[in-house]
């Protein structure tokens, strides 16, 4: 049964109020494994809009790693690093982008998008303030599509895949 209401959600087994103990706390980022850091920011950043924030790389230990963050403004985005990854940390939706080195020279997919057997790993999303206008120019720079608005049931969304086949789902928050 769906749930319409609060008060539904709020019955739905499993489901504990929040504890006081957890106000104060912050969904920060999600981590995706990448192949090719080049091929990966040029999408994240050039076709979806995101900010790189920061970057950490660990030669010894052989992999760097890329923050990012949908900011419209990037003047509140402080210049000193420590006192950017003090804000990093606060910022809810940060994707994080891990290149362990040498992979983007490895013929093929490197890992596992969590959409094929063994499933796992579904999807992030990014909502738009249309869905169609942010479609039709995904179309004109040639992202491909896992599903289109035209496909299937629902139409109110879609999915792009990233450089490593992550899918990457579009919605708007009004109804279409």
């Amino acid at each position: 049964m769906t749930a319409h209401t609060l008060a539904d959600l709020a019955n739905v087994p499993g489901v504990a109020a929040r504890d006081a103990a957890t106000r104060d706390f912050v969904f920060n980022h999600t981590m995706l494994r990448i192949k090719d850091p080049v091929a990966s920011l040029d999408f994240y950043t050039r076709v979806l809009g995101f900010t790189l924030v920061r970057k950490a790389d660990f030669e010894q230990a052989k992999f760097s790693l890329f923050f990012l963050a949908l900011v419209d403004d990037t003047a509140g985005i402080p210049d000193e690093e420590d006192a950017r990854r003090e804000w990093l940390a606060r910022q809810p939706g940060v994707l994080e982008l891990t290149h362990n080195h040498g992979t983007e020279s490895q013929d093929g997919a490197v890992y596992h998008d969590g959409n094929s057997d063994p499933r796992g790993f579904g999807h992030i999303c990014v909502s738009v303030p249309d869905v169609r206008a942010a479609c039709a120019r995904f179309e004109d720079l040639g992202v491909p599509f896992q599903k289109r608005l035209t496909d299937g049931t629902m139409k109110s969304i879609a999915f792009i895949k990233d450089p490593d086949g992550y899918w990457v789902e579009i919605i708007q928050p009004a109804k279409l």
